[in-house]
């Protein structure tokens, strides 16, 4: 396929969540591609082990700590960035969390740490990137979204109404780059289940072979990134072919 699909020499990635499941994933693949990645997460130790495995084999990688939920150190680290001459070419907001409980048992901290990681946390990321990406006249930011967006199911309250309102700013955000730069690329993808700590941690008797690779999603994020400039991808879904929470 022509594009970029499978070279991304000289361009700068950003993957929150980036230090392990399908952040780690994406990580390893847009390395791969020959971008340059930093890996920003919470989980330092896992977050600096990936990039020295990734550094190790000739790619090149950086860990920064970085909780998206706090506005100020998302600003800080795109700006850090900035003053050193670097840009933001690729962010891809992989962070998420979740608590699976009924909503009659949950608490008011439960939901905002959810909704602030899931939905907030990516547009205070969009919020410092974007405007830099329309004045270098380029960019491509990745939402990875869920099938959550589109159905839920029990004890997914906060998850679902996150991961929906991150698929509609999504769409929003790609209606304003049509207007504001055609060289910027704005892709939600919708995600099914994987076979990652984010869903075996929470439920370790689930069926793995109703889940599918993160290595498969990673794949969808590096085909997002190779469309040509005459053409947009606002919205992939991937899932399981066994997937039942889909459509």
């Amino acid at each position: 396929m022509s594009g970029v699909y499978g070279d991304l020499q000289g361009r700068q990635a950003l993957v929150t969540g980036g230090a392990r499941g399908l952040g780690g994933a994406i990580s390893r693949r847009l390395a791969e591609a020959g971008a340059s990645v930093l890996v920003a997460d919470v989980r330092k130790d896992l977050g600096e082990e990936l990039c020295a495995r990734l550094e190790a084999s000739g790619a090149r990688a950086r860990f920064v700590k970085l909780d998206v939920c706090d506005p100020q150190a998302v600003a800080a680290v795109v700006g850090d960035l900035e003053e050193t001459g670097q840009r933001v070419d690729i962010l891809v907001n992989n962070a998420a969390v979740d608590v699976s409980k009924a909503i009659e048992h949950l608490t008011a901290d439960e939901v905002t740490r959810v909704v602030t990681t899931n939905l907030l946390g990516p547009m205070y990321l969009c919020l410092e990137v974007y405007r830099r990406m329309v004045a270098h006249g380029g960019g491509h930011i990745v939402n990875i979204l869920s099938t959550a967006a589109n159905r839920t199911w029990t004890e997914a309250g906060p998850y679902s109404a996150s991961k929906s309102g991150l698929r509609a700013f999504t769409h929003t955000l790609f209606k304003e780059a049509q207007r504001d730069c055609p060289g910027i690329g704005v892709t939600g993808i919708i995600a099914g289940g994987m076979e990652t700590a984010f869903i075996m941690e929470r439920f370790p008797d689930a069926d793995v072979s109703m889940l599918q690779s993160p290595e498969i999603v990673a794949d969808t994020v590096l085909y997002a990134l190779s469309v040509p400039a005459g053409s947009a991808v606002s919205e992939l879904v991937v899932v399981p072919r066994r997937e039942p929470s889909w459509p």
